[in-house]
């Protein structure tokens, strides 16, 4: 049955693979998704489905009711790419390509929103299904986005964490999203790190670099002192923590005569859980805070909840591989690790049963600058096909699989409030050393 339910996506291949194209040639990255969240719901619209729209930000979610009480199932796309100037899609003035694979996620979420409005797809099914094109998933531009953050447009840096505080995900009992992934089999960890996403600034004094440089306290040194200590402490990590750090410099300086007194760094701690999160991420800004004192430079840290570390709940684990049966030539491979990847799907993991599976069909390196979607037939009708045999599995019966599911179901926070208070006491910000008159200096890590 699940086999010939999911030949129905078949015939809305065209509409998948345009929509792959469209994306794919008009990337975008977080929270500047205009143009992909507008053709997905010109899409939507057309297809008979009502939209909620976020509306100062992109994206969107709609809901089909089956008519049958039961669970409320979210599926997502994200619509968000990457900044890769050297790929020879990206866009020359941005930088911004999809080789991430979101383009491929948005076409497989158009695709099953087309075979669920196809008659008797959804006759065996109860519940409701709530399908989301959700922006920002790829953690760059952090100061962008703190801007819209200071604004007021946004409050979190991921826009899942983002609708999760809007209410948009309030009744939902169940959700997944599929990604693409250039391994050659349907598959899926046991989770992935988190992260405290960081904006650093070393502020030191402007100088001649040749004529006065004494007159200067250089915070491109100061920056370079302080990655050179995020490296020292490295062997200090747990490897059961699965810690990561890994900076890069967005301002070095303005001029190669003068003395720069402004460098910028962003950065993630990555890590298995809060705890190793918050336990490495004082040792970096201890790290960072010593190379600014040896200076006399100063140095404000901006740090931000990122994502929360994924869970895969066991039971959509067996659903999706039972789903991947649909496949002749494809099999389901479980990897019992964490991923050192991040997704901001961890953070609806800890409030209701959710998974984050991958489907072939890529090819080059993920987020480098050869990866390619060569066979969309693969990642993009297949995802949806293979999305819409979970669907299938989860609801019918009286969705008594998915109630199975959400019984043994260990939430990690007891309430969307809960998990929203916690991460929002990871927020710290401000400069971390004060200088005083007699010489001496107190630090706030």
């Amino acid at each position: 049955m699940l086999k010939s339910q999911a030949k129905v996506v078949d015939k809305f291949r065209d509409l998948i693979i345009d929509a792959q194209n469209y994306i794919w040639a008009n990337a975008e990255t977080g929270y500047r998704e205009e143009k992909t969240s507008k053709y997905l719901e010109d899409a939507f619209e057309k297809l008979g489905y009502e939209l909620t729209k976020a509306g100062n930000i992109p994206g969107f979610y709609t809901v089909l009711d089956t008519g049958r009480p039961g669970p409320v199932v979210l599926v997502l796309g994200e619509l968000d790419s990457l900044i890769c100037y050297d790929h020879p899609d990206s866009n020359p003035e941005t930088g911004a390509v999809h080789c991430c694979g979101h383009s491929a996620q948005c076409a497989a979420l158009l695709g099953l929103a087309a075979a669920l409005k196809e008659p008797g797809v959804t006759d065996t099914m109860c519940g409701k299904i709530k399908l989301c094109a959700v922006p920002a998933e790829e953690l760059i531009e952090i100061g962008y986005r703190s801007e819209l953050i200071k604004e007021g447009k946004i409050r979190y840096l991921g826009g899942k964490t983002e609708f999760l505080s809007r209410g948009y995900f309030d009744d939902v009992d169940l959700a997944f999203m599929v990604h693409a992934t250039v391994d050659n089999t349907l598959c899926c960890n046991r989770g992935s790190v988190g992260l405290v996403a960081k904006t650093v600034t070393y502020r030191g004094v402007s100088a001649h670099a040749g004529g006065s440089p004494w007159n200067g306290c250089n915070a491109l040194y100061a920056a370079t002192q302080g990655l050179n200590a995020i490296n020292a402490i490295r062997e200090t990590f747990k490897e059961q923590d699965c810690i990561r750090v890994h900076p890069i410099i967005t301002k070095g300086g303005n001029a190669v005569n003068a003395i720069p007194d402004t460098v910028i760094i962003e950065s993630y701690v990555r890590g298995k859980t809060f705890d190793a999160i918050v336990e490495a991420n004082k040792k970096v800004n201890r790290a960072l805070c010593g190379a600014a004192l040896s200076l006399g430079a100063n140095i404000e840290i901006d740090d931000k909840p990122g994502y929360a570390p994924l869970k895969n709940d066991a039971g959509m684990i067996e659903m999706a591989k039972d789903a991947g049966a649909i496949f002749d030539d494809l099999e389901f491979k479980f990897n019992d690790k964490t991923g050192t990847g991040s997704t901001d799907m961890g953070d609806l993991s800890l409030l209701f049963p959710s998974i984050h599976p991958y489907m072939p069909g890529s090819t080059g390196k993920s987020h480098g600058a050869d990866y390619q979607v060569p066979n969309p037939d693969l990642t993009c009708v297949g995802s949806a096909k293979w999305q819409l045999a979970m669907l299938t599995l989860l609801l019918k019966d009286g969705a008594e699989r998915a109630k199975k599911i959400v019984e043994n179901f260990e939430p990690t926070f007891a309430s969307k409030t809960e998990y929203l208070n916690y991460i929002d006491e990871l927020n710290s910000s401000g400069n971390r050393i004060e200088y005083t008159n007699s010489g001496e200096a107190v630090v706030r890590l």
